[in-house]
């Protein structure tokens, strides 16, 4: 009798295989980010270079576009915004009819609850400075300030809640955010919209192709003061830690392939939900791998959401979700 160790028995057939298989990808695990730029021109639809595939939509080109991701399952949409103008203060991410307030009362009204709507909140997009939160001046010249961007993040949250969105999702790494917000929305009644909070969210190499699709790289300096340092790790649960007692409702992980460890890390102290974001330069890599006949694009972009909620995510943000439902490979 053989004493070894069979595990091809459970590999033999597709059908075998998919009986034992442990981590699944569903549609409604994936959200789809759209950028949406303030243009005189319905029909503005600029491609972004670094992104094969993904695009500055107007209004009037978001709307085509979800409508037909909706009609193929996707369940939940992140709003980026590209205002006309911006200013030191970012106005446009707070303003009663900024650009993702606008996109957010559209998506609502002909969605309905069909469609998850989640506003990124954050002050980068809309600065002329391009940093997350207000920039100090004399002694403090070139500092981002921490306390006194509060205020307007807050508010920022508080403009996408009566705009209608579903969930605001805070991503500038200011401390103490995530109370400033809780504290606004729960004095507007707002008590019961859920904050998904960027909790783990370091200075990475990975963004560079989103500060051109959102068109917000720091026109001086860096963010390095306020995103985490990528060599730790027991930062990231503190920051988490942080966040859950501020009332965040779900913890985000950015980047996701090269931080699977911090993942499972938070997944496995925080009882709360998990989502991972598979940013802008992971999906270029395999954009130009896939173009380049270098890798199975398809493939490749399975394997990578499958490890990145085998990892501990229960969701997963992905540049890769509308393709994927499109074309049925879910």
């Amino acid at each position: 009798m053989n004493d070894f160790f069979r595990g091809r028995r459970l590999r033999s057939t597709p059908a075998m295989r998919a009986l034992v298989r442990e981590t699944s990808l569903r549609p409604q695990d994936l959200i789809m980010p759209y950028f949406v730029a303030e243009s005189d021109d319905k029909k503005f639809r600029k491609p972004i270079g670094s992104m094969p595939g993904q695009f500055q939509l107007s209004l009037n080109e978001l709307d085509k576009q979800v409508a037909k991701a909706v009609d193929n399952g996707l369940a939940a949409c992140l709003l980026f915004g590209i205002p006309a103008a911006k200013d030191p203060v970012g106005s446009g991410a707070y303003a009663e009819n900024g650009i993702v307030q606008q996109a957010i009362r559209m998506l609502k009204k002909r969605h309905g609850d069909k469609l998850l709507v989640i506003a990124d909140t954050c002050l980068c997009e809309y600065t002329s400075h391009g940093h997350c939160g207000l920039l100090g001046q004399g002694n403090r010249a070139g500092q981002v300030l921490n306390d006194p961007s509060l205020e307007l993040i807050a508010r920022a949250a508080l403009a996408q809640a009566q705009a209608g969105a579903d969930i605001v999702a805070p991503s500038d790494m200011m401390d103490g955010r995530v109370a400033a917000i809780r504290e606004a929305l729960d004095a507007n009644e707002f008590e019961n919209l859920p904050i998904m909070s960027y909790a783990v969210k370091y200075a990475s190499c990975f963004y560079g192709p989103f500060r051109e699709a959102a068109e917000s790289a720091p026109q001086s300096g860096d963010r390095k003061s306020y995103q985490m340092d990528p060599a730790n790790a027991r930062e990231a649960l503190r920051e988490a830690g942080a966040d859950v007692l501020e009332q965040a409702d779900i913890l985000i992980v950015k980047p996701a392939g090269p931080y699977l460890d911090i993942i499972r890390q938070t997944r496995e102290t925080f009882d709360v939900p998990i989502a991972a974001y598979q940013v802008s330069g992971e999906y270029s890599m395999i954009k130009a791998a896939g173009q380049n006949g270098w890798l199975n694009e398809d493939a490749a972009v399975l394997e990578s959401l499958i490890g990145i909620k085998r990892a501990g995510s229960d969701m997963i943000i992905s540049y890769f979700a509308e393709d994927l439902l499109a074309r049925k490979l879910l």
